[in-house]
């Protein structure tokens, strides 16, 4: 895998998507930001918040509607991305992940049977868990930043398309603020680098680290794209409400 201009292209896409947002979304009340104590009501959306599921199945743990949720503390940014980072679904969608890998003979250095197949699960697991790891708590505790997608949920279609994609590279404050999104850019790069420790060696350097770090931020901003409009999907093919937080 190179560094390429489509690689290039997802990035720069996010950033332009970002200075082209012409207007912010609703922020935290400073009165409910300075809240220390979270009341048992606030603890008990925020643990159905994350139960939430698309079609019932993929995990959607990191995604809230409300613009006046409290931020999180670090013991909960760590549970929130130990939940999503070993959850049975995403433990299996690496399984697959790595069988196609093999099947496709990509890092051709791990070799085949069981044993290759075991080298690849262990690459793609260690790269999920390092970016929730490193995005979702590491640097989000370090920064005081929100690992969470807010979902806008209103609005033109284009407009909320522009918000969702630059969610990847602006995110919100533990101050109810925005600021650029430090926690994943710094995140991509740090999972990036680490994965030099246990690719092959034909799958390391600099190039290809800027490589996969790019990608890993254009996947985010597709995930932020199915987090907004997922509610509104699922409404259309199956007329029903999917249940959002309040």
């Amino acid at each position: 895998m190179i560094l390429n201009s489509k690689t290039v292209a997802i990035f720069v896409f996010a950033v332009s998507a970002g200075l082209s947002a012409q207007s912010a979304p609703p922020e935290a009340p400073a009165a409910i930001q300075s809240v220390q104590n979270k009341s048992q009501q606030e603890k008990e959306i925020e643990k159905k918040e994350q139960s939430q599921r698309m079609l019932g199945v993929i995990p959607q743990f990191g995604t809230t509607s409300r613009h006046d949720a409290l931020p999180l503390t670090p013991g909960e940014k760590f549970h929130l991305f130990y939940k999503s980072a070993f959850d049975p679904v995403e433990v299996a969608t690496v399984g697959l992940q790595a069988g196609l890998s093999q099947a496709e003979d990509e890092f051709p250095e791990y070799g085949q049977g069981g044993a290759g197949y075991g080298k690849r699960y262990g690459a793609t697991l260690a790269d999920e868990v390092s970016a929730g790891f490193w995005s979702n708590y590491f640097y989000s505790v370090l920064l005081k930043q929100d690992p969470r997608y807010f979902r806008l949920g209103e609005g033109t279609i284009g407009y909320r398309f522009r918000y969702a994609v630059v969610q990847e590279i602006v995110c919100r404050s533990d101050k109810g603020g925005r600021s650029f999104a430090w926690e994943n850019v710094l995140g991509a790069f740090t999972t990036g680098a680490v994965s030099n420790l246990y690719y092959p060696p034909a799958e390391r350097g600099a190039g290809l680290t800027l490589s996969r770090s790019a990608i890993a931020i254009g996947y985010g901003s597709l995930g932020g794209l199915m987090d907004e409009f997922y509610p509104d999907i699922s409404r259309r093919l199956f007329h029903r409400h999917e249940s959002e937080p309040r």
